[in-house]
């Protein structure tokens, strides 16, 4: 392990170390090399080593360890100046290395490196002895901590088999727990099957009886209105008689008063047996009140006959729309090219909805305007004013079928009135219960 390098028997530096030096070594000697570097001058510093001699020890160290240890291994004035300043810091550690005998206590690594710069007689030996001994260190130390993480993951091995096996406890045991309740939802949503079945039966029962019940009353309240006229009817002749017999009374004809008192107690017990079956109030009329005059508030004949309303008068159309729930469907082409013909389809369109806007905001009523989608040669990019629905017939389909739609699809007995002037779509609305008013009637309104 050790050869002769031109120097007597006894001389330290002519040992060789044959073996890469310990990093734990390395790193003490590379310590030692920055301590002492700073004692020198830049002069005694190696050509490489002095562009680090304004760096401070530690990052002296860190950035320049190569280099020093280098240096310190070619240049042997550099080792024997850094030796010095070892000695001068180290004095006992020095001592004890020159005469042979290394303090027992001194750690091998520190006693390796200073070995390994100062060069006594058996330096060589010292190295190797420390390094090998480092090694036993290390391998010492990677035996414990192999020793620690071994036990550390069987008790992490046993934690976790213990956490699994009482996690899948509780995993079966919520398992049985959701199998009995899925068991109990699958019971509670067959038995809802059978509820809502019985109850779309009963429904459906429900229904036919409804249905039935309609159309029963139904045909009373025809008969009952059929009834109602016979009566009337009866009740006219009654009063017609009533008033010849008045008249023959008065011209003092006996066998007439007889046969007149004889038609009246038929009639007044026909009347009485009638009141019982109709379940008539007492009357509340009086004769005086049948007595043709004026009332104080009230209106005179004068004001009656000056508030009549001519077939096309535009206040028809609005006590048609003063009704509850009122809903004016407008024939949108009809009524424009009844009124202002020469314009733009588009000026029409425009013209009549703004004024429709205004009529709907001033009565109230609901207002669609159907125009027929058949002259249109591209989608109408209209927006709709308020109040006022806009509806424009589909490919195939008219404006006066879409009208036609509009009034069936309303409940009986709401008021829905049809501005147009043709004859068609008026009887038609009007057989659907609609009530026709013509397009002029709406102009004039609206103007």
């Amino acid at each position: 392990m050790v050869e002769s390098a031109g120097g007597g028997p006894g001389d330290g530096a002519a040992e060789v170390l044959d073996r890469p030096l310990p990093d734990g070594v390395r790193r003490r000697v590379v310590q030692i090399v920055s301590d002492g570097f700073g004692g020198l001058t830049v002069g005694e510093l190696p050509a490489q080593l002095r562009q680090y001699a304004r760096f401070a020890p530690n990052r002296r160290a860190k950035f320049a360890g190569n280099a020093m240890a280098a240096a310190l291994e070619t240049d042997p004035l550099f080792r024997q100046r850094i030796g010095e300043k070892f000695r001068e810091a180290q004095p006992e550690l020095s001592g004890a290395l020159d005469s042979g005998a290394p303090p027992p206590a001194a750690d091998p690594l520190d006693v390796a490196a200073a070995a390994y710069v100062l060069r006594p007689t058996g330096w060589v030996k010292l190295v190797t002895a420390a390094g090998e001994e480092a090694q036993r260190a290390d391998a010492e130390r990677a035996d414990e901590e192999s020793r620690a993480e071994l036990e550390r993951l069987r008790e992490e091995l046993a934690h976790a088999r213990e956490h699994t096996r009482t996690e899948t406890e509780r995993l079966r045991t919520e398992l049985e727990s959701a199998k009995k309740e899925a068991e109990s939802l699958h019971r509670k949503l067959r038995a809802a099957h059978s509820d809502v079945k019985r109850g779309e039966a009963a429904l459906r029962k429900i229904q036919g009886e409804i249905e039935t019940v309609r159309a029963e009353g139904q045909t009373q309240v025809s008969a009952a209105e059929v009834e109602a006229r016979r009566l009337k009817a009866r009740l006219g002749e009654v009063e017609a008689a009533l008033e010849a017999t008045r008249r023959a009374a008065r011209e003092g004809r006996s066998v007439e008063d007889m046969r007149v008192r004889l038609l009246l107690d038929t009639v007044l017990d026909a009347a009485q047996g009638l009141r019982r079956e109709l379940a008539l109030p007492p009357v509340s009329v009086r004769p005086a009140e049948t007595v043709d005059a004026v009332e104080p508030g009230r209106m005179t004949p004068k004001d009656i006959a000056a508030r009549a309303l001519s077939e096309n008068d535009p206040a028809i159309l609005d006590q048609l729309l003063a009704l509850p729930q009122a809903h004016l469907v407008v024939d949108g082409y009809n009524v424009t090219k009844t009124g202002y013909p020469q314009m733009p389809l588009e000026k029409q369109r425009l013209r009549l909805l703004g004024q429709l806007s205004q009529l709907a905001a001033q009565t109230g009523a609901e207002v669609t305007c159907v125009f027929d989608g058949a002259e249109l040669a591209a989608p109408v990019l209209l927006a709709p004013p308020r109040g006022v629905r806009v509806l424009f017939s589909k490919p195939g389909v008219t404006a006066d079928e879409l009208i036609r739609q509009l009034v069936r699809a309303e409940p009986p007995g709401r008021p829905v009135i049809v501005a147009s002037t043709d004859r068609e779509v008026a009887d038609g609305v009007a057989k659907a219960g609609a009530r026709p008013v013509a397009s002029a009637m709406l102009l004039k309104r609206l103007s």
